[in-house]
């Protein structure tokens, strides 16, 4: 049987898709490549799955096109999927808003229909920490009113959501919603703000901090958030009529996979520029539109249901994360 994974050349796909060919899957994986980010680095991260060529299959299109989706798993009997892939980025939704449209929206749906008529085991998918907004209660819980997002992005990650509770409802499709509270580590994408800084500290340009430096961001590992992917898939709700983590009584759940330890900005430039072995040019900027000033994660729902506890302090994931892009990048 094979788990399908979207998004597979992405920063979190790559490294779910390592971690499940890792323990024997056979994961096929489904990415259109496209030039949000340079492409190259979405290449070398598949470069390093090739080892595990036996158990995986990787087809270069739009997972939002329905058509071609179909005929390329025509002939796969799919147990599980992990739908990772989406358009990424607040700021960028405010340029490209139908680009989030097609990828978040349509490509969601496509995605549920194909759970559906599958009869899939468990379809787990990507949320985001987006949602909560400014919301002004902290930490953030699953359970908390998430009606009044502040971005685009945030939006159409919210509409996944309400779409994936009416599906659970009707079809019984069990589903979980991952809300994820600022990834990084290696592999990352450029324009995340840990490479944003790093790269800007190491070529003596400024860094743009906004909203005059008072931002904190529940900063998550990489390698705590694939931990807490792989619980939920390896977990599906059970369609038992109890509440789940969100509230929905279908078998739906919604989780927060965070570092449940928000962090100053300053103090992650900081660690930056310990790792660098140089000092920062801070240009500090006012809020931008769509931005939040915080985010924290309660993550008790899914310590209670997956046992999920991050591991990895900033302390640790910032070198290490220097660490690797100094070594891809030759500087």
């Amino acid at each position: 049987m094979t788990i399908l994974l979207t998004g597979g050349a992405g920063f979190i796909g790559a490294a779910v898709a390592e971690r499940l060919l890792e323990r024997g899957e056979q994961v096929v994986i489904i990415d259109n490549f496209n030039d949000y980010y340079p492409v190259s680095l979405k290449r070398d991260r598949i470069a390093r799955l090739e080892r595990f060529r036996e158990g995986l299959v990787v087809h270069e299109i739009d997972f939002a096109n329905a058509r071609k989706v179909g005929t390329v798993l025509a002939a796969t009997e799919l147990d599980r999927i992990v739908h990772l892939g989406a358009q990424a980025g607040v700021r960028y939704s405010l340029d490209n808003p139908l680009a989030y449209a097609a990828s978040n929206l349509t490509g969601h749906l496509v995605l549920l229909e194909l759970a559906r008529h599958r009869k899939v085991r468990h379809m787990v998918y990507a949320s985001s920490s987006s949602v909560y907004g400014n919301n002004a209660k902290v930490p953030f819980a699953v359970d908390d009113p998430v009606d009044h997002p502040i971005s685009l992005y945030a939006a159409t990650k919210r509409a996944d959501e309400l779409m994936s509770d009416s599906y659970a409802h009707l079809y019984r499709t069990p589903l979980t919603g991952l809300r994820f509270f600022t990834v990084y580590g290696p592999w990352s994408r450029p324009d995340m703000m840990t490479w944003k800084c790093t790269d800007a500290v190491l070529a003596g340009r400024p860094i743009q901090v906004f909203n005059d430096g008072d931002m904190s961001r529940d900063f998550t590992y990489i390698d705590d958030i694939v931990t807490g992917v792989v619980a939920a898939l390896d977990n599906p709700p059970m369609d038992d009529g109890r509440a789940k983590a969100g509230g929905s009584q279908a078998p739906h759940a919604l989780y927060n996979i965070g570092n449940n330890r928000p962090e100053q900005l300053m103090r992650l430039i900081g660690l930056i520029e310990e790792a660098c072995g140089r000092k920062a040019v801070i240009d500090f900027q006012p809020m931008q539109p769509g931005d939040v000033a915080r985010t924290y994660a309660d993550i008790d729902a899914i310590a209670a249901d997956l046992g999920y506890a991050p591991t990895t302090p900033i302390d640790v994931g910032i070198p290490a994360f220097v660490d690797w892009f100094r070594s891809y990048t030759g500087r």
